[in-house]
């Protein structure tokens, strides 16, 4: 006799090949269409077979078809090669300009007789930071503005206060000089000496090139920390014509330029400045003049 397990097992393994059959039938003729002999058997080993061939095709799809990349967080291999690719040639362009940079570093260092480097120095922040500087000017310096005012008077021949120097002006020889407009824009501050403003505030669109009212010399041309980058041209007849407040210079000091030459970009350098403009200046025989009285602006 077999045992209760056995008997068990035969009645599950008898019940599991059981045939039936699946019949699709007309619901209104009772018609029969199809028809199908299963087995519980079958429908486990049929189920099963789909299965693991939708889990086959899936895992195929991922690893080897471009649709992978369609896939929320699936790396793309190609992408991390290229960017591999574009950071080594990074890294080579910026060698290479280090090298570069230090092969003019020690050349600059070779013409002022210093010695050459192994490796460039550490550059130093360059952004001013003039939050906590207080301007003052010290009792030694008004001492020597008076001492030499008082000498240029001695000179003179007599004291004469600003207004009549102002006055003493040849004005026929200044108005002779044909003055080519420096920049075109809105006159926002006028030439005012009675508050120590000796130029007139042109407000213009960014990075304009500023131009060189007439032929002369570049006299200065550098940065200062009240008017940014200022450069000052001398011409002939004692004029000198001053450009402040600029981004950036174009010409050095000693270059000469012809009118109407860019020597300057707009900008808004310095401390006495609240937006993007040209302070320009016109001087004749160490005198400020009114620029509007000889230029259009």
């Amino acid at each position: 006799m077999d045992q209760p397990g056995e008997s068990r097992l035969r009645y599950w393994l008898r019940k599991l090949r059981d045939k039936y059959r699946l019949v699709i039938m007309n619901d209104q003729t009772f018609e029969e269409k199809l028809s199908f002999r299963l087995s519980r058997l079958n429908v486990f080993v049929l189920v099963g077979g789909l299965s693991i061939l939708l889990i086959f095709l899936t895992t195929y799809i991922i690893a080897f078809t471009p649709l992978r990349e369609y896939i929320p967080g699936y790396a793309n291999v190609g992408m991390s090669e290229k960017i591999y690719e574009l950071q080594r040639r990074a890294d080579s362009l910026e060698e290479a300009f280090t090298e570069k940079d230090l092969y003019v570093y020690n050349l600059k260092q070779i013409i002022e007789g210093k010695e050459i480097v192994d490796r460039l120095p550490e550059r130093p922040d360059s952004t001013p930071d003039y939050g906590d500087i207080t301007l003052s000017r010290s009792e030694d310096d008004s001492l020597l503005r008076s001492e030499v005012d008082a000498q240029r008077d001695q000179y003179s021949g007599r004291a004469l206060t600003e207004a009549e120097g102002l006055r003493t002006l040849n004005e026929q020889e200044v108005s002779s000089f044909l003055f080519f407009t420096p920049i075109k824009g809105i006159v926002v501050n006028t030439f005012d000496p009675g508050i120590n403003h000796y130029g007139i505030d042109i407000v213009t669109q960014r990075n304009e090139p500023v131009k060189a009212v007439y032929d002369g010399h570049v006299v200065f041309s550098d940065w200062t920390l009240e008017t940014g980058y200022v450069i000052g041209i001398a011409h002939a007849g004692n004029i000198l014509s001053v450009y402040k407040h600029n981004a950036s210079l174009l010409r050095r000091q000693g270059n000469f330029v012809r009118a109407g030459d860019p020597i300057a970009i707009v900008g808004n350098s310095g401390e006495l400045t609240s937006g993007p403009h040209l302070h320009f200046e016109l001087w004749h025989n160490g005198l400020p003049v009114n620029p509007q009285d000889y230029i259009s602006f």
